[in-house]
């Protein structure tokens, strides 16, 4: 069968190519310098450029042979940028036929719920198959390049695997989760409970980035979010600790301290009320759904109870006996 197949392209390539002496180039393997290999076509490369960039990447292939392929084919002008990725024994055919088709080699970068968008930079910047346009830029820049309204970085972006093409730019990639993230929040806003204590959609992202943090299992996500809309319907201080290290910076050293929860800052929610400026991380797509449709519930205080589920209580003295019971051993 494979036989055939080899017969039938060297037919149609001979047809094509009004011989035979080019067709059977084309059908014979190029070499490698290496196995598996990689090598990146640049945007508007002719197909004699093309040829120029996979030899210096280490295929051993005559230009000529494969600009005179390409014409004598017709795929001049459907060459596709990219990066591609090629195994020993492909053909000058095959070859041509994977930059034709834009079969690019991908990689992917997981960008993960919880994140702040420090740690988002730290790992673009440290992914060796994208190309760091952005490692350069100070945050604000670098909203600019993407297109993004906003001033301040934190929480915009969506947490997904991203698939790309390899060498490309990490902006593309941010563009793309910034995307995501603006038009997932917008849905989820439109859908949103009658009367929550929000205003627009950014204090919804807000108030997602906090449920995210706050989590520790999936199915109180809700509860949590009523906890803190409960809060801010009865101007209550939120009081919850993950603004109050976020405000800290790389102060914080692992361990909060009740010096701390005192020292004012504008993200610290034992000083101010309301919700703090920004998100503190990047909430997951359950955590906006948390946030625009919290639980039916008259929660206003939560505890851990050590095995990453919490004690919601709607009153200070049975959330004292919880705070009791589950973080002092009482009984």
């Amino acid at each position: 069968m494979r036989l055939f197949r080899r017969l039938l392209s060297l037919l149609i390539l001979a047809a094509l190519l009004g011989g035979g002496g080019l067709a059977w180039l084309a059908l014979s393997p190029v070499r490698l310098n290496a196995s598996p290999l990689d090598f990146q076509v640049q945007p508007g490369s002719s197909a004699r450029a093309a040829a120029r960039q996979m030899v210096e990447a280490g295929i051993d292939l005559n230009p000529w042979a494969f600009e005179a392929l390409a014409r004598a084919s017709r795929s001049a002008a459907a060459l596709k940028a990219g990066s591609y990725e090629v195994e020993q024994g492909i053909t000058l055919w095959a070859l041509l036929q994977k930059l034709t088709r834009g079969d690019v080699s991908q990689s992917e970068l997981a960008i993960i719920e919880g994140w702040n968008f420090r740690q988002l930079r730290d790992k673009l910047n440290a992914h060796p198959d994208l190309r760091h346009d952005g490692a350069g830029l100070s945050d604000r820049e670098l909203l600019q390049r993407i297109g993004a309204a906003e001033s301040h970085p934190e929480g915009l972006f969506f947490p997904d695997t991203y698939l790309f093409s390899k060498q490309s730019s990490d902006l593309d990639l941010l563009a793309r989760a910034y995307r995501a993230m603006q038009k997932r929040l917008q849905a989820e806003w439109a859908a949103r409970d009658p009367g929550l204590p929000l205003q627009h959609p950014y204090q919804a992202l807000i108030l997602a980035s906090i449920v995210e943090k706050e989590t520790g299992r999936a199915a109180d996500r809700p509860h949590i979010a009523a906890v803190f809309v409960n809060r801010l319907r009865q101007g209550m201080l939120l009081q919850t600790d993950p603004t109050v290290i976020y405000g800290m910076g790389e102060r914080f050293d692992g361990n909060l301290r009740r010096q701390d929860l005192l020292t004012d800052t504008p993200y610290n929610t034992y000083t101010r009320g309301g919700l703090p400026p920004t998100p503190i991380a990047m909430p997951g797509q359950a955590a906006l759904q948390a946030a625009l449709h919290p639980a039916a519930s008259p929660a206003l205080y939560f505890v851990a109870r050590g095995d990453g589920s919490s004690h919601f209580s709607s009153s200070l003295d049975e959330h004292n006996r919880a705070v009791n019971k589950y973080q002092r051993g009482g009984r």
